[in-house]
């Protein structure tokens, strides 16, 4: 059985036809252009957080391993790294004797000092062995603290990990001045992070781990508290 169809009738089907190619067309064209768009977006590297600039800074080290060489930290002021991390005592420079049974305090944080010389002394507790001690002046008078150990010849000297031979200010350049303003008053404000508050009150000591954790800080006898959030201190009290 034979159909026909009326002209006026193919004649409608034809642009029928016609436009549903175009449709068809269109829209796999379009299919076609968001995967290629997809396909960009996944080949762009993806945007890294911003690194924190105090991972760069990398303080000059003298890494002594004798007097001689211990003595290159008389050439320029130092700075103390670990505040009220380290004991000094009066030094006798007549007998090149430090009175290692009078304790004179605690270098404080950033202390800035000049070391004079470096010269060995009997240790009061180790027999055999001679304490290395940095001699500086304080308000005119003499002190002495100890920077190493010397037993048989041999030196231990870790003035690396007690002073700064360059001026902290320009290794933290990047630091704010308000967060500095902080530091020089001996404060913990919040928003700073873990080296900016041991800058200003001292090594702490953690209380737990991670993002988010508490410091309790000695600070040379006023003790202080504060909990991190993020890398930073939301929260900062007295300690009784």
């Amino acid at each position: 059985m034979s159909t026909s169809f009326s002209p006026e009738f193919r004649q409608k089907f034809q642009v029928f036809l016609a436009a549903a190619i175009l449709i068809v067309g269109a829209r796999t064209a379009y299919i076609v252009y968001e995967r290629h768009e997809e396909r960009r977006e996944g080949e762009k590297p993806k945007a890294q957080p911003a690194l924190n600039p105090d991972y760069y800074v990398y303080p000059k080290k003298l890494h002594p391993h004798d007097l001689k060489s211990a003595r290159e930290l008389t050439k320029q002021p130092v700075w103390v790294q670990v505040g009220y991390g380290n004991t000094y005592y009066p030094y006798n420079p007549a007998r090149h004797k430090a009175d290692f049974d009078h304790e004179a305090g605690t270098l404080g944080p950033l202390q800035k000092l000049q070391i004079t010389d470096v010269v060995t002394d009997l240790s009061p507790k180790r027999p055999g062995e001679k304490q290395v001690l940095a001699l500086f002046k304080l308000d005119g008078k003499p002190y002495a603290v100890p920077i190493g150990v010397e037993k048989g010849g041999d030196y231990q000297i870790y003035s690396d990990q007690i002073f700064f031979i360059q001026d902290p200010h320009e290794l933290y350049n990047h630091w704010p001045p308000e967060i500095w303003d902080a530091i020089e008053k001996h404060e913990v404000r919040p928003g700073m992070n873990e080296i900016q508050a041991d800058f200003a009150v001292g090594l702490g000591i953690p209380q737990g781990s991670g993002a988010d954790h508490t410091v309790k800080y000695p600070n040379g006898g006023k003790q202080l508290v504060v909990t991190y959030r993020n890398g930073k201190a939301s929260e900062i009290r007295p300690e009784s």
